[in-house]
């Protein structure tokens, strides 16, 4: 039998609703639709779907708060809808738990790329590379989705692990923006490069001694970032 992935849909706009909805289940996807934040927890809960779409603005429950109670409960791939082209409202939304935003408005190819990506991303067994990584006091456990820093757990969001094990597993190695977002996220296209940069800056927050000066996750002018062991 096919495993078709479950895709839920929350926004209070019918008619992007059902737009979404044709487009999805075009690509053989099923779809769950939800018009509220008390909706979408219940459709997550009860549905378990493989990914959500999660529009910011909600009536009742803000899709930010709908997406840091999921964030508690699942690991589920999210990606975070919002009219607002504010960078703040971006990185609020990822510093949530969203992996990925997408402003409105905004073209279906591009969804459906990111949406394939985030898939693709969470799919067991996605590369042959070795699960567990270490480097120094870091190891990062990707199969089990776990990192220490000096034996003690660390909390990263679903990017921030995926980037810093990309960047032990190919240390001192640079890689561009536009690279880092086709191989971590995974985009058919790469067009939004300050998403990696602020990931960067998260990441560098909680590994690094002096994140203004690091020693670990360098840049490398002209080109990117590389990671050094």
């Amino acid at each position: 039998m096919t495993n078709v992935k479950t895709i839920l849909v929350v926004d209070d706009e019918p008619t992007l609703v059902a737009t979404l909805k044709y487009n999805l289940e075009r690509e053989s996807f099923r779809v769950l639709e939800a018009a509220d934040g008390e909706a979408a927890l219940e459709a997550a809960r009860t549905g378990r779907p493989d990914l959500i779409v999660l529009d910011l603005m909600l009536p009742g429950l803000s899709g930010l708060e709908v997406c840091r109670i999921l964030r508690k409960e699942t690991r589920v791939p999210i990606i975070m809808l919002t009219a607002k082209d504010a960078e703040v409202d971006k990185i609020v939304g990822l510093e949530t738990g969203a992996d990925d935003y997408v402003t409105k408005p905004f073209g279906m190819p591009e969804l459906m790329a990111r949406v394939r990506a985030l898939l693709r991303r969470a799919e067991p067994g996605a590369d042959d590379a070795p699960d567990v990584v270490e480097s120094g006091d870091l190891r990062v456990d990707l199969a089990r989705r776990e990192v220490q820093r000096g034996g003690s757990p660390l909390r990263l969001k679903p990017k921030e692990l995926d980037l810093l094990g990309f960047f032990m597993r190919r240390r001192g190695r640079a890689f561009s923006r536009e690279e880092l977002l086709q191989q971590v996220w995974g985009y058919e296209f790469a067009d939004d490069t300050r998403t990696v940069d602020v990931h960067v800056r998260w990441l560098r927050q909680k590994i690094e001694l002096d994140p203004a000066q690091p020693s670990r996750l360098i840049t490398v002018r002209g080109v990117g970032y590389r990671f050094e062991g």
